[in-house]
């Protein structure tokens, strides 16, 4: 299997999914055995001994790669699938699963967000901020970072238990009051890949990608004055939660993230004593007992910390989300309301507009030719401009229009300026739609839509004498609209739990600023000398951490608040409408976004401080909703790494899980069940309670919806609280008509008293 370099995938704002390492029935893989902690028998004295003797019950020369205690009772290693399935027939064995690969996901936002005032002295004060401790597993970070800097910062926190450990180019020293700790882990990697070539990476906590340091400065980067990126985006670089502490752990390498290291790092997380956890990877969809990411964020979440995730780069297409366990906060990407143009224009007086974050020396004033890589190429996906593909005698001296797709972005401007062309025109497809994503390109490049591009193609097809040329214009500010949902944002439904809505939200993921490795150039190219101390890129991946240096807000100025808590105020608080009162746009459709695509809508920290009502859940809520699902009793402890067991004269139902965020699916025939049918509808009832975080007072139900189809009716309509703390239950009651198969439609409730709006979304959907 070949694997290419994180950088460059990133780059490609693609969402690769997730592998399955193969290997033939003879070979060994690696596979995380989950073990049922409470079974040891009375003959061991220590749990690893016990797993040690199951393991060379079926296998003589197996080692454990990793011992876990925290988020899984169990470890990993080596064996042939023949033994695998031995081992997984043994007492004591939960689970044997195979080892997965994980992809990552890849400062004008604190202003964007409204983090540069403090309306009403809601945002905490950083002696509190400093208290709480972001983890951030990823590609590890770039200790020199001036995202790192710890001027003013006090002591560490007594609490912490993490280390700075020693590898290549890092050791303690490299730690201080910002980052305090940084661990890597790679033994999962390299018992398949084999050793780690420690002249292309480092084998330590260091940071050659720069993904990870980006996304870790982005959650809780100290304030950098004059930052930018060649001049672009210049202005204060700041995170989140600016004098919260980091901790790094390296999962990420060449050849991706494997599920073991992982685990590992979400072991050693939760005993170092972290927060918040922000995860920027994901995989394909799997049952929750199946996903090791959600079995680490259970542990997480009971412990009390907030674990937030990338939903993915695979939209527009539906059904493409990752991270969608519940206790789980998943997070979409949107827009800034900045751009970075860069004007094509043609021979024939027509301009275009388009994006680039080109930094070098511009074109003339002058035309210069201009011609379709398509007639320019010696392959038939010549137009892609992928490498060897350009003649140099057909290309020199010119323009090249490019088409979007297959390789990185900022690649194909290498490839023609390889084959000696002066500039190029990236043009986006279907695909790609109307998204404008800005690139560090290596020589004159604009990126343009794909109504453009087609205008575009129109006259080089058609005219004798194409000429063109691209005018740089620095950085603006004030688009509008924005926020819109990103094309690339992976889109809901839930596949593996319909009933519960994703992702949760979006935050800003387009075009953002934050700190970078020295280890490699902004476009992330073997060829890019060119070396910065922050870039400029896109994902899902640049989305989750806005959320996590959030949360660690949130956690710092309610520091009794469960996960769940904080998970609601951010959903609760979002915005789906701008302040015209249009809802928020889809840049994929170029109309309405719907929450299938933005969740509870757009993330409004300020507002989230004082939520006024939160819908809090219990790790044991979460139980009795794998329950509803009909999990075996050996599934329920892969998750909860405990023994439950589902009462039989219970009724458990998943519309009972106090989520801040409706979900209904209906069966498109008529259909009888417990939830009620009548004629040809069907009723559907979802309890909730809300938890007074505010002052007391009395809050009244509104409701609005686009759907003529469904019914909704709340009891009570209004909520009185006399004292914080105090929860009220209501109902809500959908009624819904027979609708075609594929059909959807979507609603919005909000509780009020006057001062807060607590809204969720309400989505429906006929199969």
């Amino acid at each position: 299997m070949m694997f290419k370099s994180l950088s460059l995938i990133l780059l490609l704002v693609l969402y690769l999914g997730v592998s399955h390492v193969s290997c033939s029935a003879s070979e060994k893989k690696t596979y995380i055995v989950h073990m049922a902690k409470s079974e040891m028998p009375e003959s061991f004295e220590e749990h690893t001994h016990w797993y040690d003797s199951s393991l060379k019950s079926v296998s003589d020369s197996a080692e454990m790669l990793y011992t876990y205690t925290n988020v899984v009772h169990g470890f990993s290693t080596r064996l042939t699938p023949e033994e695998a399935e031995s081992l997984e027939g043994l007492p004591g064995i939960l689970s044997v699963l195979p080892e997965v690969v994980y992809e990552l996901h890849t400062t004008r936002t604190p202003e964007f967000l409204g983090l540069d005032r403090n309306i009403g002295g809601l945002v905490p004060e950083s002696d509190s901020v400093s208290d709480v401790i972001v983890g951030v597993l990823d590609t590890g970070g770039w200790p020199e970072s001036k995202s790192y800097d710890d001027m003013g910062l006090g002591p560490v926190p007594s609490e912490w238990k993490g280390e700075c450990e020693l590898g290549k180019s890092f050791t303690a020293v490299n730690c201080n009051k910002k980052l305090i700790g940084a661990r890597f882990f790679s033994s999962g990697y390299e018992a398949t890949l084999g050793p780690i070539d420690e002249s292309k990476e480092s084998k330590s906590a260091r940071d050659d990608d720069g993904h990870g340091t980006h996304t870790s400065s982005t959650a809780a980067g100290s304030l950098v004055d004059g930052a930018s990126l060649f001049g672009y985006a210049e202005g204060s670089a700041r995170g989140m939660a600016t004098s919260a502490r980091i901790a790094v752990y390296k999962v990420c390498w060449l050849g991706g993230c494997f599920s073991s290291d992982l685990v590992a790092a979400m072991d050693k997380a939760v005993a170092d004593g972290v927060n918040v956890l922000s995860m920027s990877l994901g995989g394909g969809m799997s049952e929750y007992y199946r996903d090791s990411v959600a079995i680490g964020a259970f542990t997480a979440m009971e412990k009390g910390i907030l674990v937030s995730c990338s939903a993915g780069n695979a939209g527009p297409s539906s059904y493409s989300l990752s991270n969608v366990a519940p206790w789980i906060t998943t997070v979409g990407a949107g827009t800034l309301d900045r751009d970075f143009p860069a004007y094509v224009s043609l021979g024939n007086g027509k301009n275009f507009s388009g994006v680039s974050l080109y930094s070098g020396k511009p074109l003339t004033n002058s035309m210069l030719p201009f011609i379709y890589a398509a007639n320019a190429s010696n392959s038939t996906n010549g137009n892609l401009c992928m490498t060897g593909t350009l003649l140099p005698e057909k290309v020199a001296g010119k323009i090249v229009l490019c088409d979007r797709g297959l390789s990185a972005r900022v690649q194909k401007g290498q490839v023609v300026r390889d084959a000696g062309g002066y500039g190029m025109v990236l043009a986006n497809t279907a695909a790609n739609g109307e998204e404008l994503v800005a690139d560090a390109h290596l020589l004159p490049a604009s990126t343009v839509g794909q109504k453009s591009g087609v205008a575009i193609k129109e006259y080089l097809l058609t005219d004798s004498n194409p000429t063109a040329t691209i005018a740089f214009e620095g950085t603006k500010v004030g688009i509008s609209p924005s926020p819109v949902v990103a094309a690339f944002s992976s889109r809901g439904p839930n596949s593996i739990t319909p009933e519960v809505l994703k992702p949760d939200l979006i935050a800003p993921g387009v075009n953002i600023l934050a700190g970078w490795s020295g280890s490699v150039g902004p476009t992330g190219l073997p060829g890019d000398t060119r070396r910065v101390g922050f870039n400029i890129i896109s994902g899902t991946s640049m989305s989750c951490p806005h959320v996590s240096g959030l949360a660690a807000l949130i956690k710092a100025a309610h520091r009794e608040w469960s996960p769940a808590a904080i998970k609601s105020a951010l959903m609760t608080t979002a915005y789906s409408s701008y302040k015209s009162g249009s809802k928020l746009q889809d840049i994929a459709t170029g109309g309405l976004a719907t929450p299938f695509d933005y969740g509870a809508g757009h993330v409004d920290p300020v507002s989230a401080l004082d939520p006024g009502l939160v819908y809090d859940i219990t790790a044991d809520d979460y139980l009795e909703f794998l329950c509803a699902l009909n999990y075996t009793a050996a599934q329920i402890t892969s998750v909860a790494k405990r023994k439950y067991t589902c009462d039989a004269s219970k009724q458990y139902s998943v519309t009972y899980l106090n989520y801040p965020s409706f979900a209904a699916a209906f069966e498109t025939a008529t259909t009888t069940s417990g939830s009620g049918s009548s004629g040809s509808s069907k009723v559907v009832k979802y309890t909730r309670t809300l938890t007074n975080v505010g002052a007391a007072g009395t809050y009244k139900v509104s409701l609005s919806s686009e759907s003529q189809s469904v019914k909704i009716s709340v009891e009570p309509d209004s909520l009185s609280f006399t004292q914080q703390n105090e929860k009220k239950l209501y109902t809500v009651t959908f009624t819904a008509s027979s609708m075609p198969s594929g059909t959807n439609s979507f609603a919005r409730l909000e509780w009020s008293d006057g001062k807060h709006i607590v809204g969720s979304p309400i989505a429906f959907s006929w199969k």
